[in-house]
């Protein structure tokens, strides 16, 4: 593996516990690893089928750790070697984005100028429980069920679209909804009235 070894003396070299993002990693059961520290220093290390290597909490082969990845080595030294011999290789997995502080009901579904989001998932039940930013309904289905409320939430009663305002307690309502990239259900229709009435 052609990586430039780092001078002796630097502050990473000898520690036994090692932040950093791989550089390169040799895909055989025996081999090398390189990472980039935060403090740009390139450390190796040298592996083999003892290796204990993980990601998302599943055993992996040490050579199957990939360039990019930021792991976190629990090293060795070996006696008249400057490479340290990695025990323990734990792949980290990059932390999901923040999830906004409020997707409340800023305004009013506009008909005219919003499109329409049908969803895939569909609820009946009892609003026992309002907020701006999400209804609690008790279904007989899926038991009580939170719900989500979008900001393009889309409110119609006796088929009309009304105000989100217009939603109250105790009311009955269909809803038409999906799940957002952190699986939660958000409501794209909330219905209620005569129209849910059997004929």
């Amino acid at each position: 593996m052609a990586v430039a070894w780092v001078a002796t003396g630097q502050t990473h070299e000898n520690a036994a516990l090692v932040r950093g993002v791989v550089l390169e990693c040799d895909t055989r059961p025996s081999g090398e690893l390189s990472i980039r520290t935060a403090d740009n220093e390139v450390l190796r290390y040298q592996f083999d089928a003892k290796t204990y290597a993980e990601r998302e909490e599943h055993l992996i082969e040490a050579g199957r750790v990939k360039p990019g990845e930021q792991v976190e080595v629990v090293s060795d030294s070996m006696p008249g070697s400057l490479v340290r011999y990695a025990r323990t290789i734990h792949v980290i997995q990059p932390t999901p984005p923040p999830r906004p502080l409020s997707q409340g009901r800023l305004r009013a579904y506009n008909p005219k100028q919003d499109p329409v989001r049908t969803g895939n998932l569909t609820y009946s039940g009892v609003v026992y429980r309002l907020s701006d930013e999400r209804v609690l309904i008790h279904t007989r289905e899926a038991g009580d069920l939170a719900i989500l409320l979008r900001k393009d939430t889309r409110y119609l009663q006796d088929g009309v679209v009304v105000e989100p305002a217009d939603l109250k307690l105790n009311m009955r309502v269909f809803v038409r909804a999906g799940k957002d990239l952190y699986g939660e259900v958000e409501a794209y229709q909330v219905i209620w009235g005569t129209i849910l009435t059997p004929r």
